[in-house]
């Protein structure tokens, strides 16, 4: 079984562990929905993609998932213009 031959001290048990830890991801507005998500990926909420719709998020909703989506996608327009 392998044994340590030195003891490793709490400063450089902590300078090695220096690098591990959660880092905050960068999280961009879509432009279509104004959703946050991950840069260069579609977005969740909307399907869009560089302003093109990739993926039809509507047809999996309900009716009433729909209309509130569709209503807060008319909002954020008119807050564009």
């Amino acid at each position: 079984m392998a044994v340590p031959k030195q003891h490793r001290s709490k400063s450089r048990q902590g300078q090695r562990r220096m690098h591990i830890y959660l880092k905050v991801p960068n999280l961009v507005p879509c432009q279509t929905c104004g959703n946050l998500k991950l840069p260069h990926i579609v977005c969740s909420r909307c399907g869009y993609y560089k302003g093109k719709e990739v993926i039809d998020v509507k047809a999996k909703l309900s009716k009433k998932e729909k209309k509130k989506l569709e209503k807060e996608m008319k909002e954020r327009e008119k807050e564009k213009v």
